[in-house]
């Protein structure tokens, strides 16, 4: 009997205690906090500009600022989590990403707000991969499911949240308090941070012996990349001195930082990792799950104030739609991890992300939020089943040592994503407009009685032949709009249904994960 007893002891699965739980909360709280300051100022960025003084290309900043600094972090934390150990460094980006808050929400000038930002996206974006190092690192195998289900959520819920946060803080109290309201939630999130996480002992020998060059270059050539990618297509490419100067800065960092890969003992990052079959696998559709979840929260609020006069409030409670599914879901994601082989899984995410895309292809000059509640929906299930399990791939395909370099290639290449889809969008969306312009303008005849008809009658109700043209224009350019916003949905249906082929390159996750949570 005690033999017995013994060998049931012995193949027991190991179990997480209390702290590693409250530790795994505050990862996931942490993630959720960087990423829903990403958007949450989107919605109050008129006001804010109105109230520094910024104009709308030097109020751009306020977002791109954040993103740069988030992007350039992101690699670099695994790096600072073995040099400061994971608790002292969290200790420091959660009191700091309190204080560049304040900041922002005390600002009265520019300078003042993009200082903020900065500082809240290079303490944010310490956030987010450490949130997935500590479910590696603080759980056992047979418990990542579960905290990689709530980190998948987190990521998930704060771009959606953050427009409806930001709008219903901006209507009712003031702008302000899109950045005060981080303060209390910092709070806890340090008591949580305190009890989770164990000391660690400072490292210095890696700061000695640090991989300067890809340290330098990967800071020049992802912030560089980042810039050149949000603000290209407003400076009109490589028309502008200033892109052409970045595009250069940014071809130095990444030689550098091969020349850091190659040549350090220890480089700062293992992108040796990518050319693992599985994670490189992942890190494409990473970045092809960036691209649909960042293009689709650009797109649609453009549409609906353009078209349907939306305001911030109405619109953030739109894009609150795709995290809906996320509360429905989540309760069975870690039973679907442990059942659901991965192929099938990322790859039903990716054909449900590009048919919520194609089910949006059909808007009219009259379509309003209704329009994008069904791809909504759809957009959040696709996402959730790609995430998780993406999350889930990420882990398993690397060691645990590796499982911080590997977290951050993959939330960078996630934001990489967004960046370049913002890019393409801008660019497409222009090329678009000016083709439908032309093609509704060409078939409009001088001498065409209906349309002499058509004009005679809006002067008449307008008063005048002037206001009746102005009229027409306004009218093929709404109709141009509409026209571009079904394109762009078509071409994030098209790029989402290419990525599918990569889900053979999947391995299956371990079977006969036990889920139990005490």
């Amino acid at each position: 009997m005690a033999t017995a007893a013994a060998a049931a002891g012995a193949v027991r699965p190991e179990r997480a205690d209390a702290t590693a739980w409250i530790a795994v909360a505050a990862g996931a709280l942490g993630a959720l906090l960087a990423t829903l300051d990403i958007s949450i100022v989107n919605s109050a960025l008129p006001t804010i500009q109105g109230e520094i003084g910024a104009t709308g290309t030097e109020g751009t900043w306020i977002a791109t600022s954040f993103l740069v600094a988030e992007i350039v972090v992101i690699p670099l934390s695994a790096w600072l989590e073995r040099l400061l150990g994971l608790r002292t460094l969290l200790l420091i980006a959660v009191t700091a990403f309190t204080g560049f808050s304040v900041l922002c929400g005390i600002a009265t000038d520019l300078m003042t707000m993009i200082i903020g930002r900065t500082g809240q996206g290079l303490m944010g974006g310490l956030l987010i991969p450490t949130a997935m190092t500590i479910v590696a690192k603080r759980l056992p195998p047979q418990q990542q499911p579960i905290g990689m289900a709530l980190f998948g959520m987190t990521v998930i819920l704060g771009p959606v949240v953050g427009p409806l946060l930001g709008g219903w803080l901006t209507e009712n109290l003031s702008w302000h308090y899109a950045f005060f309201v981080n303060v209390p939630v910092c709070a806890f999130l340090l008591l949580l941070l305190l009890l989770g996480l164990p000391h660690e002992r400072t490292n210095w020998i890696y700061l000695r012996e640090a991989d300067w060059f890809g340290i330098i270059g990967m800071t020049l050539g992802l912030g560089g990349l980042t810039v050149v990618l949000e603000e290209g297509h407003r400076e009109e490419w490589f028309e502008s001195s200033f892109i052409v100067q970045l595009t250069i800065a940014t071809v130095i960092g990444f030689i550098m930082l091969g020349i850091g890969q190659l040549r350090a003992a220890k480089p700062v990052l293992k992108l040796g990792l990518v050319l693992n079959r599985q994670f490189g696998s992942v890190v494409v559709m990473a970045l092809a799950l960036g691209m649909v979840m960042y293009g689709s929260t650009f797109v649609i609020p453009q549409f609906l104030a353009l078209i349907a006069d939306y305001n911030a409030l109405q619109t953030g409670q739109v894009i609150f739609l795709m995290g809906v599914p996320a509360f429905f879901l989540m309760p069975f994601i870690p039973f679907m991890i442990r059942l659901v082989d991965i192929r099938i899984a990322v790859g039903a995410g990716l054909a449900i992300m590009a048919v919520s895309c194609f089910v949006s292809t059909s808007l009219t000059a009259e379509s309003a939020g209704e329009a994008f509640t069904t791809g909504q929906l759809l957009r959040g299930v696709g996402m959730i089943l790609t995430m998780l399990f993406l999350n889930q791939a990420t882990v398993a395909s690397v060691s645990k040592e590796d499982a911080g370099d590997a977290s951050g290639i993959f939330n960078a290449a996630r934001n990489l994503g967004g960046s370049f889809a913002l890019a393409a969008l801008a660019s497409f969306q222009d090329q678009r407009m000016w083709l439908h312009s032309r093609r509704m303008e060409e078939t409009l005849w001088a001498n065409d009685s209906r349309l002499q008809e058509y004009l005679t009658g809006l002067s008449h109700s307008l008063g005048s032949r002037e206001a009746a043209f102005q009229s027409l224009a306004g009218t093929i350019q709404q109709q141009a709009f509409v026209m571009t916003y079904n394109d762009i949905f078509w071409a994030m249906a098209l790029a989402t249904f290419a990525t599918l082929p990569l889900v053979f390159f999947l391995r299956p996750l371990p079977k006969g994960l036990s889920l139990a949570m005490h």
